[in-house]
């Protein structure tokens, strides 16, 4: 595990280049700033303004080098690298409110921008006319979109939303690929066609569990074979949903502060992360179709509070609000903040070795999953 501390200021979203040695973040406001890394410190190397809003989202393809953004100005932009300067290209989004989450197709012929309009915009690169357009998702949307994952196959695209939804829509767009062949979630796929839905209970079909509770969807992300699908809730909820005629739903009420980002790391095990300030590890078990919580990832320093009486710890709590025997007063785990994004550094999600969280503290942090795992065999978590 490493600390790298870039500002005072949040950290909204973040996005890595190919070879994983530039990180673009943006710090709270309508710029992004992107960071090489010299040796194991960061050096800022550009900065992109263009925006006049907030930037909520940020994507970085790997292949075609280009970074796409969005923000509360209800603007998108391409970045293009022209020698040593990034170059913006204006995306029409035909939207009336922020956009909040933005992300590339796997083979980066278009992109997918979620907004508080109650649509998601699909982008693509109109050749005739050298520009940028989209198409509109709209129905059976009913909220701001907050989270958004492509399937690999480059069509199908999760979504997560304010009206307590995950579902799967195909964004099938017939000007830039070919027609798509069947998959789990289904084989006929026009455009906007909704594949999958999940009531807010984690239950599979339109309307089910309603007034049953759940939460916003804050995160979605497809398995590596595509075959899965998991999404985190604002009410503490982590579920898997198995694509299939009957797309079978397991969910797990955690004991944690709301998640706000998920991703696979195996077939079988993910990764989830929000306002407990550490990241948590899930595991799948595809036979039981149940979902279990294998532990805290952030492993805390070994203390001497542990010895303390019960006495003391009443009479730190009375004196200081803490049961804690030190005087300080900062949080145990790495960061010190809300975490809001999760991104795949080395291996994918279907064997992931390395992973790196960003959060409202400003820092980013890169995880060694065979490190924690050797931790949490130490101290008995797992």
């Amino acid at each position: 595990m490493s600390l790298h501390q870039f500002l005072l200021e949040p950290i909204t979203c973040h996005a890595w280049n190919r070879d994983r040695t530039q990180i673009a973040i943006s710090p709270n406001n309508h710029e992004v700033h992107i960071y090489q890394k010299s040796g194991n410190q960061w050096v800022k190397s550009h900065e992109l303004k263009e925006h006049n809003g907030h930037i909520t989202g940020i994507d970085w393809a790997p292949e075609s080098n280009r970074i796409v953004t969005c923000g509360t100005d209800r603007n998108a932009y391409v970045w293009s690298l022209k020698g040593e300067v990034w170059k913006p290209t204006l995306v029409i989004l035909r939207i009336n409110r922020a956009a909040r989450c933005v992300s590339w197709s796997p083979r980066e012929n278009k992109f997918a921008v979620g907004s508080g309009s109650r649509l998601i915009s699909i982008c693509y690169f109109e050749q005739e006319n050298d520009w940028w357009v989209c198409k509109h998702i709209k129905k059976p949307i009913r909220s701001t979109i907050l989270s958004l994952d492509w399937h690999p196959n480059n069509v199908l695209l999760a979504a997560g939303s304010c009206d307590f939804k995950c579902r799967v829509f195909s964004a099938y767009i017939k000007e830039v690929e070919e027609k798509p062949g069947p998959t789990v979630w289904g084989s006929k796929m026009p455009f906007g066609e909704v594949l999958f839905e999940s009531g807010p209970s984690g239950r599979a079909g339109e309307g089910a569990g309603e007034g049953a509770g759940g939460g916003w969807v804050h995160g979605v992300c497809f398995s590596h074979s595509g075959n899965r699908l998991a999404w985190t809730s604002h009410d503490s909820t982590v579920a898997i949903a198995e694509g299939g005629k009957t797309s079978t739903i397991s969910s797990l009420s955690s004991e944690t502060l709301p998640l706000l980002c998920v991703s696979f790391i195996t077939e079988n095990s993910l990764v989830a992360a929000g306002h407990d300030c550490y990241p948590v590890l899930f595991v799948y078990d595809g036979a039981k179709g149940s979902v279990t919580f294998g532990g805290k990832l952030d492993v805390p320093k070994q203390t001497s509070q542990r010895g303390i009486s019960a006495r003391e710890r009443f009479q730190n709590l009375d004196r200081r609000a803490t049961s804690s025997e030190t005087t300080e007063q900062g949080l145990e785990s790495l960061h010190k903040n809300s975490i809001s994004q999760i991104s795949m550094l080395e291996g994918g999600k279907s064997k992931c070795s390395k992973f790196c969280t960003t959060g409202m503290d400003g820092g980013m942090v890169i995880w060694d999953v065979k490190s924690l795992e050797s931790a949490m065999k130490d101290l008995k978590i797992v």
